[in-house]
């Protein structure tokens, strides 16, 4: 087994912007709730944190805001995928010298390559890293998916470090898990199968719900890391209708209107994002007051 990055949840942070820019402001606060709430890692740059409209520069900026405000807190994990190998080399070079402590790095997208061509694309990624790697699964968003072979070759590589998994695919994983035989460690990439991926041996969660939810979201995989699988099973249960409301919409609509209901940052997004469609988000306002919130 790979040294552990981190073990529970780990917050897959919005991007607050304010008048085209980022809101740092914003994201101190952001990161501090984080924090005082138990979070065990954060993740920056991100899907959630509308990494593909942020230009290298804004990303640099954000990933060594990030890390100063941390101040070794928590780990800190760098989003720096794409699907050009050479930019993506680039951006894992920058991510690890403006201190990152990981690189969450997702399959190449829209060009995508064969299993033979991730395997390399990711060792390519790894030899240019100075930090352990997360390979991130996707394939509602990648248009590929990884097979448990393909783990099995790029747990050889050193750096490559960890799984996350948001294939949605129980049964793959399962064999994924099992192929990797204790070599990679996994997560899930999905609020709603924190448990499930546990139960297989996953250490813990990159949560998108964490960011409205962080004590919840801890006591959750605490509660698996420490045992009680029924008491998890309750509380992922109790959240699944605000689950689905923070993925009723192309993430992350749903959570940065849920974190601008909260009073963090501003209704504000990225195109080709746009905000929610008055029905849903009324939805989530719903399930946010269910939950505890008094808006």
């Amino acid at each position: 087994m790979k040294d552990v990055i981190f073990k529970g949840v780990a917050t897959a942070l919005i991007t607050p912007f304010k008048n085209g820019t980022i809101d740092y402001e914003a994201f101190a606060r952001i990161i501090e709730d984080q924090i005082a709430a138990g979070v065990d890692a954060l993740v920056v740059a991100g899907t959630t944190g509308e990494c593909s409209t942020l230009t290298d520069e804004e990303q640099f900026d954000e990933i060594e805001f990030v890390v100063k405000q941390v101040n070794h807190r928590v780990p800190v994990i760098a989003g720096t995928g794409s699907n050009d190998t050479r930019h993506g080399i680039n951006l894992c070079k920058g991510a690890c010298e403006r201190g990152a402590d990981a690189l969450l790095i997702v399959t190449p997208y829209y060009n995508k390559t064969s299993q033979r061509g991730l395997i390399a694309h990711y060792n390519a990624l790894a030899d240019a890293s100075t930090k352990p790697i997360i390979v991130y699964n996707v394939p509602s968003r990648t248009g590929m998916t990884i097979l448990p072979e393909t783990y099995v070759e790029l747990a050889k590589h050193p750096m490559i470090n960890s799984v996350k998994e948001a294939s949605g695919n129980l049964e793959k994983i399962k064999l994924a898990v099992e192929a990797a035989n204790g070599e990679l460690n996994f997560y899930s990439g999905n609020d709603d199968q924190i448990v499930e991926i546990m139960e297989m041996g996953g250490l813990g969660v990159i949560s998108v719900l964490s960011n409205v939810l962080p004590k919840e979201a801890k006591e959750l995989t605490e509660s698996m890391l420490n045992g009680d699988c029924e008491k998890a099973k309750s509380m992922q249960n109790k959240y699944m209708p605000l689950i689905k409301a923070l993925f009723s919409d192309v993430n992350p609509i749903p959570v940065k209107e849920a974190m601008h209901m909260l009073g963090y940052c501003e209704q504000e997004m990225r195109m080709p994002l746009i905000p929610m469609e008055d029905e849903k988000r009324v939805a989530l306002k719903s399930e946010l007051i269910k939950a505890g919130f008094n808006l």
